[in-house]
């Protein structure tokens, strides 16, 4: 890594800049998802994760630029707020009554998260708060990138990844990929390990979408009985 590293470092203002600039973008990868929720008419087959996950993450992540007194942290992730805000709402607009209980249960749960988070980051040494809440923000995103494998056994026993989604998982990756490229080149081990992991997480991910398709695998229709 050190050899690459000093390749890299040359350039490690240019690859923060395309990483900052795709992590941008991914916030808009949850269009194409919302497009398959509004053609379905629901989004029950969905999980909510990946919207109310990335509200949680850049409330966070808010939080952390504003102890570092980092604008491009700061401007980058209301954005990405208020993009996740928005499709916050339009999962629950299609969601059933039946899920939206559900997903009011989860806002809740997230919401007293947030706080008591925010009131320890408030109280805490700045000078111990950043790294903590850096590592609590990368544990999230552990957690997100890997918990749709949890569905794994139930991707295999109906041949389909219906209800992953794709575009979010794909960006996903190429954010983790590019923040590890700069990790590399400012030779941050600890950062190029959790991006490596999501990359990984991320991998076995796309690699279902090679095996199954999106849609449910059809039923083979079941043997007419014969006539006595």
């Amino acid at each position: 890594m050190e050899a690459l590293g000093d390749i890299l470092a040359p350039y490690s203002e240019l690859i923060a800049k395309v990483a900052g600039t795709i992590t941008t973008l991914q916030f808009l990868s949850g269009v194409a998802l919302m497009n398959d929720i509004r053609k379905k008419g629901s989004s029950d087959v969905y999980p909510v994760g990946p919207f109310l996950g990335g509200v949680v993450l850049t409330v966070l992540s808010l939080k952390l630029a504003n102890i570092m007194n980092d604008a491009a942290m700061i401007n980058t992730n209301l954005i990405g707020l208020v993009i996740n805000f928005a499709f916050l709402f339009g999962f629950y607009y299609y969601a059933s009554s039946g899920s939206r209980s559900k997903i009011w249960k989860q806002v809740g749960y997230s919401s007293v998260f947030l706080l008591v988070v925010t009131a320890y980051a408030n109280f805490e040494d700045p000078t111990k708060i950043e790294f903590r809440l850096g590592m609590l923000i990368t544990g999230i995103l552990v957690y997100l990138v890997g918990s749709p494998l949890l569905h794994l056994p139930k991707i295999i026993e109906k041949k389909s990844t219906e209800g992953m989604p794709f575009p979010i998982i794909f960006a996903g990756n190429l954010v983790a990929a590019s923040w590890m490229l700069y990790a590399i080149s400012i030779k941050n081990t600890v950062m190029v390990l959790q991006n490596l992991l999501l990359l990984v997480l991320g991998g076995i991910q796309l690699s279902m979408f090679a095996i199954y398709p999106n849609k449910p695998a059809a039923k083979k229709p079941k043997d007419s009985k014969k006539d006595k």
